[in-house]
């Protein structure tokens, strides 16, 4: 544990009745933090604080840093999840980490130390407008099974062939919220939106011809959606609709059950 004297000063408040062991664990959830190199500094109370682990953005990352930061996480956490990793850097990745894998299309390598099992009610719906959008669907898709949801997956429904989508109802009404990845002009998550009582999370993607402006024209497309219910996040970020679904389904429980009378 890092920061020794202020973990001491807590442990010796407990023993003597100073402050409660509740209240000691609230100052827990931001007390420890470790660096690695002079490069990054790993919040290792994360979890405690937020429901989920730090995850590494990989892109830009060099492969010994990656490979370090890995090392530092891999006791101290359940999973160690790292993003936005091509090919040629898990292959250099895999020569140095023990047990790593790798799931291509999502572009996510991970150590996981303990067996992967859905851990809270409820169900993660993702739809994807276009086969060209799956690498940001299934990176909002890994993202939730690694961390205890359970997922469907709904692939190329987009509105160019709207009864490919209609067709599919009874898997959108199963789930508890959907999060629609779709390019091009993102017309895609309105229309869900109008169809299901269950939050949406919009994931503009870059897919598109020039005038898409690299995501720009999806993104405004939701941002200006009449449909209700409908949260966006930015551009490619499958990662954070993830986790924002997550958090969606690992609060709940925290609404209490409204009694009503006659």
């Amino acid at each position: 544990m890092h920061q020794p004297e202020n973990l001491r000063s807590l442990l010796e408040s407990v023993a003597n009745g100073t402050i409660t062991p509740d209240t000691a664990f609230a100052s827990l959830k931001d007390l420890a933090y470790q660096s690695v190199g002079d490069f990054a500094k790993i919040d290792h109370h994360r979890q405690l604080r937020t429901g989920f682990p730090e995850v590494i953005w990989g892109q830009d990352k060099t492969v010994d840093q990656i490979y370090q930061i890995m090392e530092v996480m891999r006791d101290r956490s359940s999973i160690v999840m790292a993003t936005r990793i091509q090919l040629h850097i898990y292959a250099e990745l895999q020569k140095k980490v023990r047990g790593l894998q790798y799931y291509p299309q999502a572009r996510i390598c991970a150590i996981i130390n303990s067996e992967i099992s859905i851990k809270y009610p409820g169900k993660i719906g993702i739809i994807s407008a276009g086969t060209a959008d799956l690498p940001i669907a299934e990176e909002a898709a890994i993202t939730a099974e690694l961390h205890g949801f359970d997922v469907l997956r709904l692939w190329d429904v987009g509105i160019a062939g709207i009864h490919r989508l209609l067709n599919n109802r009874h898997l959108l009404e199963s789930a508890s919220v959907l999060i629609v990845v779709a390019g091009m002009e993102g017309a895609l998550p309105s229309v869900v939106a109008g169809l299901v009582d269950c939050p949406v999370i919009a994931v503009p993607t870059s897919i598109g011809y020039g005038a898409n402006f690299s995501g720009l024209a999806p993104l405004l497309t939701m941002l200006n959606s009449c449909a209700a219910g409908i949260g966006v996040v930015n551009i490619d970020n499958g990662f954070g609709a993830a986790v924002l679904a997550g958090q969606i389904l690992r609060t709940s429980a925290k609404l209490p059950l409204t009694k009503t009378t006659d």
